[in-house]
């Protein structure tokens, strides 16, 4: 017969180190999103948006 409370006492032990894990490279990465530098940001006008401007003057 198998013994289902080693059985999931197993499961549940895994699952815990896998969960914490998970939630330590979670820490990792946001500690590196936190210290990256900002992203320089550019603004690009669509075609059409210069079109229609230019219509306006």
């Amino acid at each position: 017969m198998a013994d289902y409370k080693r059985m999931y006492t197993e499961l549940f032990n895994k699952v815990t180190v896998i969960i914490e894990q998970l939630q330590e490279i979670q820490q990792q990465t946001e500690q590196m999103y936190i210290e990256s530098p900002e992203p320089k940001i550019f603004l690009i006008k669509r075609e059409d948006d210069v079109m229609n401007s230019e219509c306006k003057e």
